[in-house]
């Protein structure tokens, strides 16, 4: 198929960039290479996709270029584009999730529409269910973000329903719960842990480490992305790990594949959910998803790529 991916040069949007030219797939690979991390990092995931003949890559900000033509012959969009982060989006950062989130998302559907598209992928995000009744959580459950970030990411995703509805749209809404892997975000709880088991230096724990997260490794997250584009599939979706564990379970298991960790306790920032945790029932039925990925097995990876890169860049 013929695949655009937005965010294409961040941490999932490489990867899955990486699977679609693996099965296939020809792919435009969009980014505005935005600075809310070193856009070095995300030149270096570009790095290992640009010299790949079915790989077609634009320098494009959605909410400033011509979509038309970036667009053009498209079978599948899959849209990861957007800022991400918690904490940073209270106060005056808001106008930036806003905008990256919410706004470029309607521009980009607006523009999809006029297409005979196969499937619109979206990467939502667990934060739009905030402190969630029902652990683990189905789909039904009724949203509640407690931050700016997952009230942007849930408008986002009402949205596409919204041009699936209205406009017959073939959306998807994939929400994405805690993915890690190699190449995460540095800002990211894995990546910043292994950085400390690695260096010596204190891993800034917030909260009391008690608090779960449903984390999904990277490759499981963007194989489903490609089966939920081929299935018949439209509507919202979890995809999380399978089996949610707490931070300190975490940091026990980079002890393990590293060495001990200085925990740095910090209070919990505000809008952070207690525990999440996905119900994969859907996802599950509807395209076949399946994590395969467990959590040691994954932070191992985690390690290795960390390391190796390291010793690269000397």
């Amino acid at each position: 198929m013929r695949a655009v991916v937005t965010g294409a040069a961040g941490f999932i949007g490489s990867h899955l960039c990486a699977h679609l030219l693996a099965v296939g797939d020809t792919v435009v690979g969009i980014d505005a290479l935005t600075d809310y991390y070193d856009p070095g990092l995300k030149s270096r995931n570009l790095s290992e996709l640009v010299p790949h003949p079915a790989f077609i890559w634009r320098h494009a900000d959605l909410l400033e270029a011509d979509l038309g033509p970036l667009l053009d012959g498209a079978e599948v969009i899959y849209h990861l584009a957007g800022q991400p982060g918690v904490r940073p989006s209270w106060g005056p950062q808001f106008t930036r999730y806003a905008d990256r989130n919410l706004l470029a998302t309607q521009a980009l559907v607006e523009a999809a529409r006029q297409l005979p598209l196969r499937k619109f992928v979206y990467a939502s995000s667990s934060s739009v269910y905030g402190n969630a009744p029902t652990f683990l959580t189905p789909e039904t459950v009724c949203p509640r973000p407690v931050s700016p970030y997952g009230v942007t990411k849930l408008a986002a995703e009402h949205v596409c329903e919204l041009y699936r509805t209205a406009c017959g749209l073939p959306s998807v809404s994939l929400r994405l719960f805690t993915v890690y892997g190699p190449r995460q975000r540095p800002d990211m709880a894995f990546a910043r842990l292994i950085d400390a088991a690695l260096t010596g230096e204190p891993f800034p724990l917030h909260g009391d480490g008690e608090q779960t997260r449903d984390f999904t490794y990277v490759r499981d997250v963007v194989t489903a992305m490609r089966a939920a584009a081929c299935a018949g599939f439209t509507g919202v979706a979890n995809l999380g790990g399978g089996c949610p564990v707490s931070m300190k379970q975490a940091v026990a298991t980079v002890e393990q594949l590293v060495g001990p960790v200085t925990v740095d306790p910090r209070p919990g920032g505000p809008g952070e959910a207690r525990h999440t945790g996905a119900d994969i029932t859907l996802a599950a039925r509807e395209f076949g998803y399946r994590p395969r990925t467990d959590l040691y097995d994954g932070l191992a990876a985690m390690v290795r790529h960390t390391t190796a890169w390291r010793c690269l860049d000397g």
